[in-house]
């Protein structure tokens, strides 16, 4: 772990790291660029139709009013009205914060099915390159995967690369909320992967965080959302430098915990780039917010805790053969993320990443970090386990309360 050291040699030295890391950069992936929703995209398309509709003689509310008045509408509805929005307009029910989760849930099959059948015609398409139809068979490979029984699709777009957000747990009851937010090349079709990197993508780390939520306790009802529903900046790229997609990403983010069902705590779990994210969108994060715990971080746009203007309980941690250890945490002209969050001075409770391997395994079974996640996300702080170098932390978790949960 790195420690921080202000003098101004060292200063200088990693501007002109971050400077020839830069260049590399551009070099070798050149200026990546987020790709626009065109007109004939599908949700854009859906939108446009929605725009136009009905509902009992009524014209359909503006998919960007407050979440508030979006539920409000949909409770005025009957079940068969809300259905009937469903089947016609998939890609925004599907996608509406407001709208009743079961309807999101059932909107989202609808339009994979639909998707589908677009890849499958694709698939056999001559204008196609040979690369455009092993695409095809890839995406459609995916959402047969996503429509598996059982899945809980809460969020999906098939346009461009693609967006979508599963959950894990029932909703609607749950006592105590995780969200996953994940980093960069995160899309389609790497919302999940298949061994050894199961754990390394969005859903594997879902899948695992819940299951060590509900070990760490069994009576405690809770939900885990594995939240791939922003665009992410595609490879190690100028982008990643870059907050802008965090920005927007950040948006998006507090869309959804503003619009989540019920009062439950939240707890955000921001894996590299995605705690560039949860820097960026702290300051806004609705009240129910209680922790924010990144892993593998590059900085999350703040020269330390403070300056995230959040009363969340703020967690780092990262595992010694993490490369992220060897990015400079610094900004330069709108370049880099700021302050390493593992960094003492910084104010995060650093919690430990015993057994992690590398970038990707803070969410495999059997590692501090998974235990530490698990212990977060349903408020048994006593359990955190503690970085050794950081005894401060180990000072305010003792004197922590946890949460009483009436169930």
């Amino acid at each position: 772990m790195t420690t921080f050291d202000s003098s101004p040699t060292l200063t200088a030295w990693r501007a002109l790291l971050a400077v020839a890391v830069v260049f590399v950069m551009l070099a070798t992936t050149g200026w990546t660029a987020v790709r626009h929703q065109g007109t004939d995209e599908p949700r854009a398309l859906a939108l446009a139709s929605w725009a136009r509709g009905h509902v009992a003689g009524h014209a359909l509310p503006d998919v960007d009013a407050p979440a508030p008045r979006l539920a409000q509408f949909f409770a005025s509805l009957t079940a068969a009205q809300r259905t009937t929005l469903a089947d016609k307009y998939p890609l925004v029910v599907g996608n509406l914060n407001g709208a009743p989760v079961t309807l999101r849930y059932h909107a989202n099959e609808r339009a994979l099915v639909a998707a589908r059948t677009v890849e499958r015609q694709r698939m056999h398409d001559s204008r196609l390159s040979p690369d455009g139809r092993a695409e095809a068979l890839r995406r459609m490979d995916r959402f047969d995967s996503m429509l598996t029984r059982g899945r809980q699709i809460l969020a999906f777009d098939p346009s461009g690369k693609g967006r979508a957000a599963e959950v894990f747990g029932d909703l609607d009851r749950a006592q105590r909320v995780s969200v996953i937010v994940p980093g960069v090349d995160t899309n389609l079709l790497t919302l999940e992967r298949s061994a050894p990197k199961v754990n390394a993508a969005p859903v594997g780390m879902a899948k695992t965080l819940y299951a060590a939520e509900r070990a760490a306790r069994p009576g405690t009802r809770t939900a885990v959302i594995a939240w791939a529903d922003y665009t992410t900046p595609a490879g190690i790229g100028v982008d990643a430098a870059l907050g802008n997609l965090a920005e927007r990403g950040a948006v998006r983010l507090n869309a959804l915990v503003g619009a989540l069902p019920g009062n439950a705590p939240v707890s955000l779990f921001c894996h590299s780039y995605g705690s560039v994210l949860c820097g960026v969108a702290a300051h806004e994060l609705p009240s129910r917010v209680t922790d924010i715990a990144v892993a593998g971080s590059p900085g999350m746009r703040v020269e330390n805790a403070g300056q995230l203007h959040t009363r969340a309980r703020v967690w780092a941690t990262r595992d010694h053969g993490d490369w992220i250890e060897d990015v400079p945490n610094l900004e330069l002209g709108g370049l880099g993320h700021g302050a390493d969050p593992v960094d003492p001075g910084f104010g995060a409770r650093i919690v430990s990443a015993g057994n992690a391997v590398g970038h990707s395994g803070y969410f495999e079974p059997g590692t501090a970090s998974l235990s530490n996640f698990a212990a977060i996300g349903v408020g048994a702080y006593g359990s955190v386990s503690c970085a050794s170098s950081d005894s401060a932390c180990n000072e305010q978790i003792s004197g922590s309360q946890e949460l009483v949960l009436k169930i």
